[in-house]
């Protein structure tokens, strides 16, 4: 060990977890934690609560086999969760509803968990009524539409083409996301619904678990899905599908998953809450330090006991490196992303309301909620600025921001109840 090394305890087991990727990659369970020792700085800041010592310090926080549970793996097999004073057991889990349902019992203390989601179970919609948490995002981007290789037998690769198939008749073509009101299901919506494809009435739409996407379209029970990676690009892998388009391509810089838990263990342990959201950015900066941090995430995250995939196919697109399937490839400017110097993480009250509006536009509720006000119940801001803050991170001085999307509409969460209602497509 080099000097500067000895005097470098948490760089040189970042180096070492570089090594060992290599060396361990594909036995089960990956990567070894790393032990590396809580900062003084944590040690020595008080907070205005009293102690800073966690309320709950063994966590169990769940996942589903995608791309994006990258952070949560490495914080709770790298070392990160320990330096704030945290054991994370990370919980592979089957589907988004038993995630739903395992926050709901606490059976979960906090998990990786669709955006969408949050805001459904906080107005009881697709589940029972929970008040609920989002603590941070944990990356933006990096989710796919994929339509099937029949589909491209019959001429259609893009979004005008499908819209001209169905408007010819015959039996509706089926579509697959991942939970009623989640993101993918709002990704799907949208992007129909921007070519004239109305998704409540000329298609049919499925729900079914992320890991099983690529199964059901081999075995011909949809047309099209809509899902995180790394299945957009397994099913190019396999050869049954191809990439229609990205959802960076349907809104850029995207929110997406988010740490989420209930209200109720935000209240009862927010040193916890605090310490959890520092252990995830601390290994979301981690992931997106360089390429070869990025590769080595991929080949950990890869194994059985997470996403289960060959470290190839999670790779490329991690690395912003896209090819479609209809032979064009391309460096994606809006690739997955995990922290961006906290702009990804940051719970922007807007990412929340905008998925409210499309609730409300596809009639999942029937009335306007009060949106800001919502927002601000679920979007845990002042706990991530604090916790941004001790790593020295900057936060964003506004809790609002806007985008223009695929469809050429502008969103900035100024009138939310106009923009649900200013579609021409809708429920």
């Amino acid at each position: 060990m080099s000097e500067r090394d000895s005097k470098d305890p948490v760089n040189n087991s970042r180096r070492n977890f570089l090594k060992q990727s290599i060396a361990v990659a594909g036995t089960v369970g990956g990567i070894t934690a790393l032990g590396l020792s809580a900062p003084g700085f944590l040690r020595s800041t008080a907070w205005a609560a009293g102690s800073d010592a966690p309320e709950k310090a063994a966590l169990k926080v769940g996942f589903i086999p995608l791309t994006d549970c990258a952070s949560v793996v490495v914080a709770a097999t790298q070392g990160f969760a320990a330096k704030y004073g945290l054991s994370i057991t990370p919980s592979k889990e089957a589907s988004w509803a038993g995630v739903r349902d395992k926050l709901n019992t606490g059976e979960l203390d906090a998990s990786h968990v669709l955006y969408g989601m949050m805001y459904s179970s906080q107005l009881g919609v697709a589940g029972p009524q929970k008040d609920m948490a989002v603590l941070m995002g944990l990356n933006q981007n990096g989710q796919a539409i994929t339509l099937s290789r029949q589909l491209k037998e019959a001429g259609v690769t893009n979004g005008e083409q499908l819209a001209a198939h169905i408007k010819k008749g015959g039996n509706p073509l089926t579509f697959a996301q991942t939970f009623p009101t989640g993101t993918h299901a709002m990704w799907l919506y949208y992007w129909l619904a921007s070519h004239g494809i109305n998704p409540m009435s000329d298609v049919k739409t499925i729900t079914v678990p992320p890991p099983q996407m690529v199964a059901n379209m081999r075995v011909g029970n949809m047309d099209g899905f809509c899902v995180g990676e790394p299945w957009g690009a397994r099913a190019i892998f396999d050869k049954i599908g191809f990439t229609a388009v990205t959802t960076q391509q349907i809104w850029a810089d995207h929110p997406e998953k988010v740490l989420g838990c209930s209200r109720d263990f935000v209240e009862q342990n927010p040193n916890t809450a605090r310490a959890l959201v520092m252990a995830l950015l601390d290994a979301s900066r981690f992931i997106e330090a360089s390429e070869e941090n990025k590769k080595a995430t991929a080949k950990l995250i890869s194994g059985k006991a997470y996403v289960n995939a060959p470290t190839e196919v999670i790779e490329q697109r991690f690395l912003g490196n896209y090819e479609d399937g209809l032979g064009n490839s391309w460096q994606d400017k809006h690739a997955m992303a995990f922290c961006k110097e906290c702009s990804v993480n940051f719970p922007y009250h807007s990412d929340g309301m905008w998925f409210m509006t499309q609730f409300k536009r596809w009639g999942l509720i029937k009335e306007d909620p009060d949106y800001a006000a919502v927002a601000a119940k679920v979007n845990q801001t002042k706990l991530f600025a604090e916790a941004a803050s001790a790593l020295g991170l900057p936060v964003p001085l506004t809790q609002m921001r806007s985008s223009t999307l695929i469809d050429g509409k502008l969103w900035d969460g100024s009138n939310p109840a106009a923009y649900a209602q200013s579609f021409a497509i809708k429920a």
